[in-house]
């Protein structure tokens, strides 16, 4: 029933991420993290999410703004660089906490946040800031958009550049958490056949996306992935609320 359960929303999450870049990994994160010990849940969705939005990156690969990634890499290494050097495992309730507050960054006002992919010191900050809260919650979607909101990119291109972006923030959890797949119990519950099949569903269903988001208008895009994101995190918000009175 788990297997099942985590192969078949792989697959319908990666058409959300396909369509709007973002949304998906939250849901998937969500599932994992309620199915999941929480180490050996960042550590499943890194791997997934990697393969997903590197496919995401190759079906998009003519769109990628490669110009703002370099300094967006050198913030994500260093924040990995951190969490290397302390040991820390986040409780359940935290990772809804963050998965329920994230989306609301995605409303606030342009005028408060004016920042711009294209600014070295915007992608720097945006990589460190992103990657540690992808370490923590298991996504930063949210945080990443932060980085195109005065952008003058199309949504396919924020959808590939994007892509890339959240491709490291998936690696970091892979390569701080990924030991623990590797135990015995990790691989009595979630056998490397099932993490297979996870990821072949993921890549499905992002070629799926891509022919939904072919037929969306930028206005469309924009609109859609607010309120998608919003009632998420609503759902999360009641999951961390239980938790905490439980």
């Amino acid at each position: 029933m788990i297997a099942s359960l985590i192969i078949i929303c792989s697959f319908l999450t990666s058409i959300l991420s396909g369509v709007f870049g973002m949304a998906g990994g939250l849901i998937l994160m969500g599932l994992l993290a309620w199915l999941l010990p929480i180490t050996t849940a960042l550590a499943l969705h890194g791997i997934i999410q990697f393969a997903s939005n590197l496919w995401r990156v190759i079906l998009h690969r003519g769109h990628v703004a490669w110009r703002v990634l370099v300094t967006f890499g050198v913030g994500a290494a260093a924040a990995m660089g951190l969490f290397a050097l302390i040991t820390f495992e986040p409780a359940k309730l935290y990772v809804f906490l963050g998965l329920g507050l994230m989306p609301i960054l995605v409303w606030l006002p342009e005028r408060w946040l004016r920042l711009d992919a294209s600014n070295p010191w915007h992608s720097l900050c945006g990589g460190f800031v992103s990657t540690g809260l992808s370490l923590v919650s298991g996504v930063s979607g949210p945080v990443t958009d932060l980085l195109f909101v005065r952008t003058r990119l199309n949504r396919h291109e924020v959808v590939a550049t994007k892509a890339v972006m959240q491709a490291i923030g998936h690696a970091s959890k892979v390569i701080v958490y990924g030991g623990v797949l590797l135990s015995e119990s990790a691989r009595a519950s979630i056998p490397l056949g099932v993490t297979a099949l996870a990821i072949t569903a993921s890549m499905a269903g992002i070629m799926v996306g891509s022919r939904v988001l072919d037929r969306l208008s930028d206005a469309q895009f924009q609109a859609g992935r607010r309120w998608i994101v919003t009632v998420i995190g609503i759902g999360f918000l009641v999951q961390a609320a239980l938790i905490a009175f439980r």
